[in-house]
């Protein structure tokens, strides 16, 4: 009981291993792909569970304690709120931490090479088109996968008759 918040290592040190950890897991996650953010599958949650077990050691090192445990929770909220803050103030920014929109279809046309590179299923882009009413590529505008992942879909407009 003693131990309860007694830290092993000097309380900066958690706030800097925190300070890594945040920084080098988004940049994986974001050379990752939108995909990874925007459709969850059962995969995806186990990478997630992994992942949290994996940076568990690089966050507490040696430390067991309860004040070790809040201080990196407490860090590494504050780390993701000023992500946010900073990327709703910053255009540069939000594009570098956040990425920008891709075009995956336009014209008719799906754009194959875009969709591999983005890891994006074609199964998973025809789920998109029939949940916002397109039954054929042919009958898309453009199709943008958003940063969150997310699939837009403009469909043509119809020649009045």
């Amino acid at each position: 009981m003693p131990d309860l918040f007694a830290l092993a290592m000097p309380w900066w040190e958690f706030v800097l291993r925190a300070v890594v950890v945040y920084v080098v897991v988004l940049g994986m996650v974001r050379l990752g792909g939108k995909r990874a953010l925007g459709q969850i599958t059962p995969f995806d949650v186990l990478l997630i569970v992994l992942l949290g077990n994996a940076v568990q050691n690089a966050l507490l090192g040696t430390d067991t304690s309860l004040g070790g445990g809040l201080l990196l929770a407490a860090t590494l909220i504050l780390l993701n709120y000023g992500v946010g803050w900073l990327t709703t103030r910053s255009r540069r920014m939000e594009r570098m931490i956040e990425g920008e929109p891709v075009v995956i279809a336009r014209d008719g046309r799906l754009l194959a090479a875009v969709l591999r590179r983005e890891l994006v299923s074609t199964a998973d882009f025809d789920a998109a088109l029939r949940q916002q009413g397109c039954l054929r590529v042919e009958d898309v505008e453009l199709a943008l996968l958003e940063t969150t992942g997310h699939i837009t879909i403009i469909p043509r407009q119809k020649s009045p008759s």
